[in-house]
């Protein structure tokens, strides 16, 4: 058997378990049980002085009881100086060891403390008065009855004094109440059964609190440690993100020009329509995808909040777009209803459509039949923003909880992609960033609503949103000129190849500044200059546009990267160089161009 438990068996009592406490919480209790054993020493000299002096005044040899007296005090010098030794180990936190090494110890000095209770009755019988032996005895039963608060957390301590002590003198009542001890005998018994009930009850109330304490500490420890593992997660993903920007943006940058390159030069029009739709869609994701990196940088407190007019039908429009695929593949009806006129309201555009998203992906996954409204309403002197459902619903009971992390309504749990939960918590902070309104209201099986309320902002003042409609090929300016773009992705080449040309444009896209060089070498002249940050060749992609530009003081040129934070393109801004985030908007890049060729 373990020596722990083996300790708990010895210790536990009457039916209190120590097995619930870990070795550090016992050696507290063991500090308590040696503190009182320590004091008993000490104070038995205190009690024994009047005894002495007592019997002698009677006429008897107090030899005997000053020699006890002085037993308990040479006691208490000994106590008191393994106790100071027991401190100092105990200090060094090696609990097991501790209570191994003086848990007997302390034992051993408790027995011989309550030993040592019956001395006086067998030197004083027979010669001391009736009151001087009934005196010692009710001040025996005071100091035993106040060890079961002290000594008793660790119960063979205080047995270890109690039995031997008080034992001691009940058997020795006859011997020393000869012609009365059939009085005093009940009580002393009487008293020794109830002091075994109260030890026991005591100790359980120690081990109690000691749980509780412990139980307490270990709940804290495992929130600290759950806080800690949320945060690191926050972090690891940000992180990601972050360090990930660049290599996630670059499909998405590619595939806005391939887009605005077959729209350029398709010629059917029956292709005019699902090519408009496909332009929006690109836009939207990249608008989200912008908005999901944007969220990460939120997240760290690397972004400071923008709360300005937004333009909600652009919004509302741009999440629809998103979302009315996945509509359409689950058989759901995906509608919008957006009021006439503007609908410009207070908020952070970025938080918006990632909480628009939010409510709009929970309806379609807790919706199987019927539809889904993404509705605009004026409301409360302000706007409303809404998504309404024909889903399973909410149950009453899961109202207060719903906008918790990690939450999941029990209709929830027979759904297979339910989520984990996270979806409505992230609502809930975004509209607390941008100082929104939001709530919902539901009935079971029958479906929910869930709004946002918006502050209205002055009219004519939403932040400009890129249009709806498509451009025609025969809308856009044929120029001519040449442009360079470095860039070691394929992909992304050959988009820039693409649109360039669709464009009217001469093309030449490289890896690596000796290949930019060779290409001027060979007489290449170009009047734009395209130049990405992250090149595999580890050159830095502004010392190399810088370079170019050196070269070339009569072309222009742009960094294109898609990192948000590097201290490099930070510092190219603060020189006055254009930087281009990606996924660069094809419509940015017109209007880039067209300034630079008209001035070329």
């Amino acid at each position: 058997m373990p020596e722990r438990d083996r300790n708990a068996q010895a210790d536990s009592g009457n039916g209190a378990s120590d097995a619930d406490i870990s070795p550090a919480g016992r050696v507290g209790l063991l500090d308590v049980a040696f503190s009182r054993i320590n004091y008993g020493f000490g104070a038995m000299v205190i009690v024994g002085l009047p005894f002495t002096a007592w019997y002698a005044y009677l006429g008897h040899d107090p030899l005997g009881l000053v020699l006890w007296v002085a037993w308990y005090g040479m006691g208490k010098l000994v106590v008191s100086r393994m106790y100071r030794q027991y401190r100092r180990e105990r200090a060094a936190g090696e609990h097991e060891a501790c209570l191994r090494r003086w848990l007997p110890r302390v034992q051993g000095m408790a027995l011989v403390c309550g030993a040592s209770l019956t001395i006086p009755p067998l030197l004083t019988a027979h010669h001391a008065s009736f009151e001087f032996q009934l005196l010692y005895l009710m001040t025996v039963a005071a100091i035993v009855a106040g060890n079961p608060q002290h000594s008793s957390p660790v119960l063979s301590v205080f047995r270890c004094f109690f039995v031997p002590g008080w034992g001691g003198v009940t058997v020795l009542v006859p011997y020393s109440f000869p012609d009365h001890w059939y009085f005093v005998l009940p009580l002393t018994l009487l008293h020794l059964q109830r002091m075994l009930q109260h030890s026991a009850s005591s100790h359980a109330f120690f081990v109690q609190n000691i749980v509780l304490q412990e139980e307490r500490a270990r709940l804290a420890e495992d929130y600290r440690h759950a806080k800690e593992q949320a945060e690191k997660a926050l972090y690891d993903k940000n992180l990601f993100l972050t360090t990930a920007s660049h290599d996630l943006r670059q499909p998405v940058h590619a595939m806005g020009f391939l887009v605005e390159s077959i729209s350029r030069n398709n010629r059917d029009p029956a292709l005019d329509n699902a090519l408009a739709d496909l332009r929006q869609s690109v836009r939207s994701a990249t608008q989200m995808f912008n908005a999901l990196l944007d969220l990460s940088r939120i997240e760290s407190g690397r972004v400071r909040i923008t709360t300005e007019a937004v333009d909600l039908a652009e919004v509302v429009g741009n999440v629809a777009t998103i979302f009315r695929e996945e509509a359409r593949n689950r058989g759901l009806a995906l509608r919008v209803h957006l009021p006439a006129g503007e609908s410009v309201a207070l908020a952070d555009a970025t938080l918006l459509r990632q909480s628009l998203g939010n409510l709009l992906h929970n309806a379609l996954r807790y919706t199987r039949t019927g539809g889904i409204l993404l509705a605009l309403r004026r409301r409360s002197g302000g706007w409303r923003c809404e998504v309404w459902d024909t889903g399973i619903g909410i149950a009453t009971n899961d109202g207060a909880d719903i906008f918790s992390p990690f939450f999941r309504n029990e209709h929830a749990w027979t759904i297979d992609s339910a989520g984990h939960g996270l979806g409505l918590a992230v609502v809930a902070r975004c509209c607390s960033l941008m100082g929104a309104e939001y709530g919902f209201r539901s009935r079971e099986a029958r479906g929910s609503c869930f709004w946002i309320q918006l502050a209205p902002a002055p009219a004519q003042s939403a932040v400009p949103g890129a249009p709806h409609e498509p451009v025609r090929a025969q809308a856009l300016p044929r120029w001519s000129g040449s442009c360079l773009v470095v860039d070691d992705d394929p992909l992304v080449c050959s988009a820039w190849e693409t649109l360039m040309q669709s464009w009217g444009l001469q093309v030449a896209c490289v890896e690596s500044g000796e290949q930019a060089f060779r290409l001027l070498d060979d007489g290449f002249r170009p009047n734009a200059l395209f130049c990405d940050q992250r090149l595999r060749s580890g050159e830095s992609g502004f010392e190399l546009l810088s370079a170019l530009l050196e070269r070339l003081p009569e072309a222009s040129g742009a960094m294109i990267s898609g990192e948000q934070d590097s201290p490099e393109l930070l510092a190219a801004e603060e020189q006055g160089y254009l930087v281009l985030r990606k996924p660069v908007e094809p419509l940015e890049l017109q209007a880039v161009l067209g300034h630079w060729l008209a001035s070329a």
